[in-house]
């Protein structure tokens, strides 16, 4: 049995894991440019961190664009991670957050691949497919249960 642990990170002690994970998945993977995904919204962004087996294998972060929207962004899990659920947990448990600060939507940009994932948790897609760091995505909204 794999045990798998999602929760708020702790900005200064695991921003060095987020960064690993993140710089492993976009940059290496997606070659997504490193001034893109590290833009300088992180400081102000809530993160979250998974473990698997007590070795971090994903995050995301959650930023607040107002008083009613939260966005999920930067969602990403490393390869030995895969195939574990970790991704929809992430997911899962930064809805949960938002919803504890009484955030009535979230909206995702969410490569286009991966949409299917936001879909099984709710969320609809929105107008068209846009290109965004050189990687298709799709936007997609979901109301929180308040």
């Amino acid at each position: 049995m794999k045990d798998v642990i999602v929760r708020v990170a702790d900005w200064y002690k695991e921003f060095s894991a987020i960064q690993a994970i993140r710089k492993s998945v976009f940059q290496e993977e997606q070659g997504v440019d490193p001034d893109l995904d590290f833009d300088g919204e992180d400081e102000t962004s809530q993160q979250l961190i998974a473990s698997l087996n007590g070795e971090y294998v994903g995050t995301a972060r959650v930023r607040y664009l107002d008083d009613k929207t939260a966005k999920i962004e930067r969602l990403a899990v490393l390869p030995v991670g895969r195939g574990y659920g970790i991704g929809k947990k992430i997911m899962e448990k930064a809805m949960d957050v938002i919803a504890s600060k009484n955030i009535p939507e979230v909206v995702v940009h969410a490569q286009e691949y991966i949409k299917g994932l936001h879909q099984q948790l709710g969320f609809q897609e929105e107008g068209e497919v846009f290109e965004e760091a050189g990687i298709r995505h799709v936007t997609m909204r979901k109301k929180l249960n308040q």
